[in-house]
């Protein structure tokens, strides 16, 4: 790997971790904050955790811009209605690097225990639209709303070895930022991260 790609991937990880900081700390402080309520929508939940991330100090330290349900724009015919047809993902990030842009992207999924329907969700609209490279260049976040997390993960993995996917199961690996983090390599988009954020304790 030639010189200026070693530097570019470094800075890419970085970036990628630098984000993973901004939304688990976003993460806590709603912990703290008891805002966010277990029957919200998902994108209720993410706009919460967006209002946190663009008042951490760091991240104006670190010059990221952040936005939510932004467009993915895609190589589609330009008439009338085409931007509804673009694709959306709940956080985008993007910092510059002298000319160069970094984008970053998270889509969030709400989960519970013993809700099948979203078990599925979590593999159809997430893990298959990065497969797919629908969605490129993030990772998945999980909103567990309900019940027990190990048993939520055990109930994703169960589904995707039902359909012959046992490459694909969500793996528990330590992490610094987080503990709860899983992630699988993938043959044909490489590694997919998964940050599952637990929610259960707002019900005390």
């Amino acid at each position: 790997m030639a010189m200026n790609q070693l530097i570019t991937e470094k800075f890419r990880n970085g970036f990628e971790q630098k984000c993973f900081q901004l939304i688990i700390e976003a993460y806590q402080t709603s912990i703290v904050e008891k805002v966010i309520q277990l029957n919200w929508d998902e994108n209720d939940i993410s706009s919460e955790l967006q209002r946190h991330i663009k008042n951490n100090p760091v991240r104006f330290k670190w010059k990221i811009t952040t936005n939510v349900e932004s467009h993915i724009p895609t190589n589609i015919p330009k008439i009338k209605g085409f931007a509804s047809e673009f694709s959306r993902i709940d956080f985008s990030f993007s910092i510059f690097s002298k000319y160069d842009e970094y984008e970053y992207f998270l889509e969030a999924k709400n989960l519970k225990e013993n809700d099948s329907a979203l078990k599925r969700r979590y593999i159809n609209t997430g893990i298959d639209n990065f497969i797919s490279t629908k969605y490129t260049n993030g990772s998945l976040i999980g909103y567990l709303l309900e019940g027990n997390l190990d048993e939520t993960i055990k109930g994703i993995n169960s589904f995707l070895e039902k359909n012959k996917r046992n490459t694909e199961v969500l793996k528990s690996v330590r992490n610094k930022l987080h503990k709860n983090y899983y992630e699988f390599d993938h043959l044909h988009i490489g590694m997919l991260k998964h940050l599952i954020f637990d929610f259960t304790a707002l019900s005390n």
